[in-house]
């Protein structure tokens, strides 16, 4: 397995997309395989995880774990997107909203809960994108899916020219800040919207993993993927089953497996059908 199939973790600048990230590491680093687990805003900034030549097949699992966000909301103001990137459509007076009331709503939102997400999104509606909807002046109906609050905590209330509350937020895949901001501003008829943005976790990586964009890491698949996925040693001549696409026995966990050779090189994603452990991806020959 080449030195170069590994994850690169960055901490995302703001005022780029994180495709373009993906694109800049594909120039630096000489291949067309780089991936990213989770979409940043271009407002956004923090921990974006790319994935780098057979890395990428297990962006799908980074994906799907735990996240957390520093936020800040700020009451008064609806705009297109839900955040500072969209035009302003409404201003209200916040004089008359309290402390309490703020608290109150967002304690709300911790636990199992439906949320609508923003209608400026890439969530796909009849195969086409919402925000390639929302720029074509259609109208989008996003249904509620449901998502998991872990934990969210307000920082600090800040009243000036703006009512600005600063949160932090952990919470599952598919979360969007940007809709707790709206909810917030809705729920008190002032409206309201995100003005900023910062990921400090994708599960397992944190800010302490981050390298800069103009000097990337590449943190080896080998010694990283047991942070990311449940591991299984398998010993030469399953190896030697797993090259032929052969089922194992059946794993003692459900879910995907990683096989680990020997030498500690990644075989094999394994997962449990009617046979046995099935590879559904194979990394050796």
């Amino acid at each position: 397995m080449s030195l170069q199939d590994g994850f690169v973790i960055i901490d995302k600048p703001a005022g780029i997309t994180s495709h373009d990230v993906v694109a800049k590491l594909r120039k630096s680093l000489g291949t067309k395989q780089v991936g990213h687990a989770g979409t940043l805003d271009p407002m956004a900034t923090g921990v974006l995880v790319l994935g780098v030549n057979k890395a990428t097949k297990f962006l799908q699992y980074i994906t799907q774990g735990r996240k957390a966000y520093h936020a800040q909301i700020r009451l008064g103001q609806v705009t297109t997107s839900d955040d500072a990137q969209g035009e302003i459509t409404s201003t209200s007076d916040t004089s008359n909203v309290s402390d309490q009331e703020i608290r109150d709503f967002l304690a709300t939102q911790v636990g199992s809960i439906m949320q609508v997400p923003t209608k400026v999104s890439a969530i796909k509606i009849n195969g086409q994108r919402a925000y390639d909807l929302v720029r074509e002046g259609k109208e989008v109906d996003i249904p509620a899916r449901q998502i998991d609050i872990y934990k969210l905590d307000v920082i600090e209330i800040k009243r000036g020219e703006f009512l600005d509350i600063e949160i932090s937020v952990e919470c599952s895949a598919g979360t969007y800040i940007r809709s707790i901001a709206r909810d917030l501003g809705h729920s008190l008829g002032v409206g309201g919207h995100l003005i900023s943005l910062r990921r400090s976790l994708v599960a397992p990586f944190s800010l302490s993993d981050c390298s800069g964009l103009e000097s990337p890491v590449i943190r080896p698949l080998a010694s990283e993927i047991s942070k990311v996925m449940r591991v299984r040693d398998v010993d030469l001549q399953e190896v030697k089953e797993l090259s032929f696409g052969r089922a194992l026995s059946a794993s003692s966990t459900d879910g995907p497996v990683v096989a680990l050779a020997p030498d500690g090189q990644v075989a094999a994603i394994l997962e449990n059908r009617e046979h046995g452990a099935q590879p559904v991806a194979v990394f050796i020959s």
